[in-house]
């Protein structure tokens, strides 16, 4: 029996992948997109493991719902859907789905060159330049970001005592920076990264308490970020995002770019106006930037802005079949 067909704009942002999700949309229950973020988990998870993983996907998948604005100001909402679950907010998704949602003639601004768009981490403003049928780029202002833990020493077995800061930027990140159990991101390989990332990861969330403080839907450590050396002419630094169970962002990921924004921030290491062009493991970049101070809670915090571009790489009609014993999609871990 046919569960159902999902019609999908499929492209990348800087690399890494965005699968737009045009007809399909389950009917969410909530005012709010953090409360529709929460329907959808209760209720249709499955349709993300169909769309993201194998055989429809692959550990590095992500995708969006594009859904009518929750607030009278705004001119959509996104919700962000990947191999490890619904993200509160995702930096390189938002690029990716308005990239493909405007060149598709999906979405109409209420002002040319500029959005409001409702995500599930709450609202966030774009700005982008199209040129003819094309998105040249989307910079996106993105949700307040700050230092959460600053100095943590984690005890990692069969590696040693390893320095973590933990900083928000949509997604919490345990930011590893070279030391003397990490020589760096250039010496470590992909392989080092996958193996080391879910035990940081693992460690991090069972010692250290991270809860939005408004809102605490959002909550743990779900993200693992290492630094280094950088190959791309004009990088301010280098990263490599962990996510999901074996995923390692292409691109040099939004919300990571805002939290390790947030991080030299909190360090002292920059300051309101600064720029950041950072750089990701295969050299894409995104150009951040601190475009103003506030709080989040008690925290000192800061309105980060990421700048990036995405293309379109095809289009997908994805059929979801009950008689299929895979339908729902599996992992290979």
């Amino acid at each position: 029996m046919l569960k159902g067909t999902f019609f999908c704009v499929d492209a990348h942002t800087c690399g890494n992948p965005v699968r737009l999700v045009t007809s399909g949309h389950p009917d969410l229950k909530g005012r709010t997109m953090s409360e529709k973020r929460q329907d959808f988990l209760a209720q249709y998870d499955w349709i993300r493991k169909a769309l993201m993983f194998e055989p429809r996907g692959h550990d590095m998948m992500s995708g969006a719902f594009l859904y009518p604005p929750c607030s009278d100001n705004a001119d959509a909402a996104i919700l962000f859907i990947e191999t490890s679950g619904c993200l509160p907010m995702c930096g390189h998704g938002t690029i990716g789905t308005i990239t493909a949602a405007l060149e598709s003639g999906l979405l109409t601004p209420k002002t040319p060159g500029q959005l409001t768009i409702d995500v599930p981490a709450g609202q966030i403003k774009v700005e982008y330049q199209q040129t003819g049928p094309k998105v040249d780029w989307v910079k996106i202002f993105n949700v307040p970001a700050y230092l959460a833990h600053r100095d943590v020493v984690l005890d990692i077995p069969d590696l040693g005592p390893l320095k973590i800061d933990v900083s928000y930027g949509g997604n919490y990140y345990a930011i590893v920076d070279p030391q003397a159990n990490f020589p760096g991101l250039r010496h470590w390989s992909a392989g080092d990264i996958l193996r080391w990332s879910p035990i940081v990861r693992e460690i991090a969330h069972k010692t250290l308490s991270c809860v939005h403080p408004d809102d605490p839907t959002v909550n743990g450590v779900s993200h693992v970020l290492w630094t280094g050396d950088t190959i791309s002419q004009g990088s301010s630094g280098a990263n490599a995002v962990f996510y999901g169970d074996k995923a390692i962002d292409r691109s040099p990921c939004g919300t990571g770019t805002s939290a390790r924004l947030a991080q030299l921030y909190g360090r002292g290491e920059l300051k309101v106006g600064d720029e950041y062009t950072h750089e990701s493991i295969i050299g894409s970049q995104f150009v951040g930037r601190i475009e103003a101070a506030t709080k989040v809670g008690e925290f000192d915090a800061i309105m980060p802005s990421i700048k990036g571009w995405a293309r379109i790489t095809g289009h997908n009609a994805i059929t979801v079949d009950d008689d299929d014993p895979y339908a729902f999609g599996f992992q290979v871990v």
